[in-house]
């Protein structure tokens, strides 16, 4: 029976990324078709319409939005948008730690933020991975301080320190491997982390 059990839930954890993935997909494609297929209804000829179009208008329209972005003229629309964004009280909130997520979830823009992975060391026996994404300015009667994140497993969250060099070693591995190490608590093992 222990083994019928071990094996069940070695199952489970198999299919479950597979459901929550396909899950997701499906809700956000439901979504875009509900959303973007009513109004294309309304503006198209009914026989244009086809189930679906909503998910390929919505696809197309994000794409757009990013083809956009990277034009001068919209750089700087998109620039004063979120500057006024930023300056209303609940909005700014809301919008800053959405764009955050956002940015952290980007591949591109996190390799560019978190700079290095690091080990970082608490206590002589307590070590912890964290990601360089700065360099600080000298503190008075300080040596040079670097900013340090550590995220915390299994959700968004962590905590910035401000640390010198001798706290932390350079680990020889990308940071998105170590991202991934430190957000599943270690299930998701890397081949190797070296110094």
């Amino acid at each position: 029976m222990k083994k019928i059990s071990q094996l069940f839930l070695q199952g489970l954890l198999a299919i479950i990324p597979i459901i929550v993935t396909i899950a997701l997909l499906y809700w956000l494609g439901s979504t875009a078709e509900a959303t973007l297929g009513r109004f294309l209804k309304w503006v198209l000829p009914v026989s244009w319409y086809w189930p679906g179009l909503g998910i390929v208008s919505g696809v197309l329209f994000v794409t757009l939005i990013g083809f956009l972005l990277n034009a001068y003229f919209f750089r700087k629309l998109g620039k004063f948008t979120e500057n006024l964004l930023s300056h209303i009280p609940l909005v700014k909130t809301i919008y800053g730690s959405v764009r955050d997520i956002a940015k952290f979830a980007s591949a591109s823009q996190r390799e560019e933020e978190l700079q290095k992975a690091v080990l970082v060391t608490i206590d002589k026996d307590i070590r912890l991975i964290g990601f360089i994404t700065g360099q600080a300015a000298k503190m008075p009667g300080d040596e040079e301080l670097y900013t340090v994140y550590l995220p915390m497993s299994y959700q968004i969250g962590g905590y910035t320190l401000l640390l010198p060099e001798s706290r932390f070693v350079k680990l020889d591995m990308n940071v998105q491997d170590a991202m991934r190490y430190v957000l599943t608590a270690a299930m998701a093992r890397p081949q190797e982390i070296s110094k």
